[in-house]
């Protein structure tokens, strides 16, 4: 801190001990030394309560960036559910549409000729005498 030596101090403490006196040298001495002290704490408590405030600015500022970061995430996961919803609500439709074309198909009765030009699966599995007799199956 101050540039003083070792010659510089003796000649301090030579000067202290003519002024002062030898007999109470070592009470100001002692006195000094509590001064310093009680001044080298302060300075410490001094520099730590900065410390802290510094360190406190900067938990704010990391809380700040958490806190953006979880709002854009929160966002983020906000839109995917919304679209996940609007899917979900136009297959449901979709689902149900043809629900509703198949119940409308069902409750029209159809002959065995359309059945049978719609689906030529169904049409084997209904024509019982070609399946029974190859013969004849092979006739028509």
């Amino acid at each position: 801190m101050f540039d003083i030596g070792f010659s510089e101090l003796m000649v301090i403490a030579l000067v202290a001990l003519i002024v002062i006196g030898p007999e109470r040298l070592p009470r100001v001495a002692r006195t000094l030394g509590a001064l310093l002290g009680r001044a080298q704490r302060y300075v410490n408590d001094v520099k730590s309560d900065i410390q802290r405030e510094v360190n406190l600015d900067e938990l704010k500022d990391l809380k700040s960036t958490f806190q953006d970061a979880a709002k854009s995430v929160q966002e983020s996961v906000s839109e995917v559910g919304k679209d996940l919803q609007a899917t979900q609500e136009s297959l449901n439709q979709s689902v149900s549409g043809a629900g509703e074309i198949t119940h409308e198909a069902a409750a029209e009765p159809r002959s065995e000729s359309e059945i049978s030009a719609a689906s030529p699966q169904l049409d084997l599995a209904l024509d019982n005498k070609s399946a029974a007799d190859p013969a004849a199956a092979s006739k028509a």
